[in-house]
């Protein structure tokens, strides 16, 4: 079963018209549980990408804050390997960074093949809060749409899966969170005054991330809406799409493993013989 469809440039779509309480009609225990399978068979198929070393994975998350990116990355890669994957976390750029492009910090970061990269915040940080601070022109970000496309064209003609997802949350269920953060002595350290000014520039964010879903979605690297008041739906829906994603590449990944097996079992065999005859 498919919780979310992908947007893949064919239409538009608009932030208010998509329920971040939405669970597919499943509840809580259900979720869970079907999530604890899919986790299982993603660690199967992070085994074999890794492997067969012919594909790489590039996971871009998304959202306003404390929509859940790191929440997701604790829970829906808790089964893979971290021998071939991990974690690339953008913040304001260096002095150095921001001597270069906008892309370059980012294509350092981008996965080799056979291993899967999570972006928390990303390369699209140069149209959210580069536009919502007014920190270049307006010329300038918009143009960053078609370089983003460009780029994320080239990664995936070489090879690389890419898969965006924005976590969808309301502005009441952020409120909740960040208060909940207060509460909690062990959130103490992500308490933070910037996000309750950031808060006020929420619906300037909204048109942000709408305008670059709209302009970025494309069939080689499509965005995901994902409804993420409920953590577990989300933990749920990214997994899902993840393993939809890679499960159709492994009857390739076998074939191909399989194949290189017998090769060198083939040698293996030789130089047993070979040393069999001296």
């Amino acid at each position: 079963m498919t919780y979310l469809k992908p947007l893949d440039g064919t239409k538009k779509i608009q932030l208010h018209d998509i329920d971040p309480s939405y669970h597919a009609g499943l509840d809580k225990e259900e979720g869970e549980k079907r999530s604890a399978e899919l986790l299982a068979e993603l660690a199967e198929l992070q085994e074999l990408l890794y492997a067969a070393s012919t594909h790489a994975v590039l996971i871009v998350l998304q959202g306003i804050d404390t929509a859940g990116k790191d929440g997701t990355i604790r829970h829906v890669f808790s089964s893979v390997s971290p021998q071939s994957c991990r974690v690339a976390s953008f913040k304001v750029p260096t002095p150095e960074e921001a001597a270069h492009d906008f892309l370059w910090r980012i294509h350092k970061q981008t996965p080799a093949k056979g291993s899967m990269v999570i972006f928390n915040r990303s390369h699209y940080e140069d149209v959210l809060v580069v536009r919502v601070h007014k920190l270049v022109p307006e010329t300038v970000w918009r143009a960053r749409y078609e370089q983003i496309n460009a780029f994320e064209q080239l990664l995936a003609t070489n090879g690389t899966l890419i898969l965006k997802f924005l976590l969808h949350i309301s502005k009441e269920e952020q409120e909740q969170r960040l208060r909940e953060r207060e509460k909690d002595p062990t959130k103490a350290w992500k308490l933070s005054v910037a996000d309750w000014k950031e808060r006020e520039l929420w619906d300037d964010y909204q048109k942000a991330f709408e305008d670059a879903l709209n302009h970025c979605a494309t069939p080689f690297a499509p965005w995901y809406v994902v409804p993420s008041n409920h953590k577990w739906f989300r933990n749920l829906a990214i997994a899902e799409i993840l393993v939809e994603t890679l499960r159709p590449l492994r009857q390739e990944w076998l074939k191909q493993l399989e194949a290189r097996g017998k090769e060198e079992l083939a040698q293996i065999k030789a130089l047993r013989k070979d040393k069999d005859a001296s």
